[in-house]
């Protein structure tokens, strides 16, 4: 990472009416970031992406890209997909990336030598002929991807790019991912709820909630700072009442169920031992109580709770 800012935005605060989607919001992106935007569903992330893009105009606030406050030429250095992206099915991929260079102004004989090259790049190639309706949902996002590698931007900002995907073509995109900011030296700013890829991936996160930054910084920073109550993992038979008997017992925190489906706990006044006192005592069979470690979905639940 250089001390180069490609993204600094400050004040940007967007209204719906009297709903205010994104209030006061300030963050920094430096050049060779992946830069992971977290927040729940509703949160103001897409938002305030489509302003960075110039495709809402705030209502305050300044963006920048590479020092380029003005949307129009900071554009050029722009790849995105916001949303779930749209192509011609009737068309082919190669087709469909011909449209989109009509569209950024690449012509003539550049057209087909930057296609290639794109295609080449996110390994569709070989089905670049072949209509982008009978494309899988994971081709569909590497073609997504490939439209907005178009004009070599070096900033790409991805709205859930592994959103509806199977195991392996997550896998697939984040290799992908790590290589475009690896190899081709791209910025890289992923708007996401999926905390276990965003840890995967990106060096630094910013979270959102409500249309206001509540943490910012290096992921293996806030993982090491801040509340570091111990939290466990509690498994039962009958979940829903561990909760509420969970939620009653003094210095103990419910936090939802973790990845494993045991409900995490957060021990802010009672040991692991006190705990399964408690437990026992309240005749709500318990089948694990396991530590954990502290990770970027124990920082996410402490600052959006």
């Amino acid at each position: 990472m250089t001390g180069t800012v490609a993204l600094q935005v400050q004040g940007l605060t967007r209204r719906y009416g009297t709903r205010v989607a994104v209030d006061d919001l300030h963050l920094t992106v430096h050049e060779g970031d992946v830069y992971g935007f977290l927040g729940p569903n509703g949160a103001g992330k897409t938002t305030a992406m489509r302003c960075i893009l110039g495709l809402i105009r705030p209502d305050a606030g300044s963006i920048s890209v590479f020092g380029e406050p003005d949307p129009v030429r900071a554009r050029r250095h722009v790849g995105a997909i916001v949303e779930t992206p749209a192509f011609h099915g009737w068309m082919s991929g190669r087709a469909n990336l011909e449209q989109a260079c009509a569209y950024a102004g690449i012509a003539g004989a550049e057209v087909q030598t930057e296609i290639g090259r794109v295609l080449d790049r996110v390994g569709l190639t070989e089905r670049a002929i072949d209509r982008a309706g009978t494309y899988s949902l994971g081709m569909k996002q590497r073609l997504a991807i490939a439209r907005a590698l178009l004009g070599r931007p070096r900033l790409m900002l991805l709205d859930e790019p592994t959103n509806g995907l199977d195991p392996r073509g997550m896998r697939e995109m984040r290799d992908l991912i790590r290589s475009l900011a690896l190899h081709d030296r791209i910025t890289i700013f992923i708007s996401s709820h999926l905390l276990a890829e965003v840890a995967a991936i990106c060096n630094r996160v910013g979270i959102i909630q409500e249309g206001r930054l509540r943490a910012e910084g290096r992921v293996d920073a806030l993982i090491g700072e801040g509340n570091t109550a111990p939290i466990v993992e509690v498994g039962s038979a009958e979940p829903d009442a561990l909760e509420a008997v969970v939620a009653a017992v003094e210095g103990a925190e419910p936090l939802g169920p973790g990845p494993n489906g045991r409900l995490l706990v957060r021990l802010d006044a009672i040991t692991p031992e006190g705990l399964a006192r408690a437990l026992v005592q309240s005749g709500v069979p318990m089948t694990a109580l396991v530590p954990t470690e502290r990770n970027l979905e124990d920082v996410f639940l402490e600052v959006t709770r």
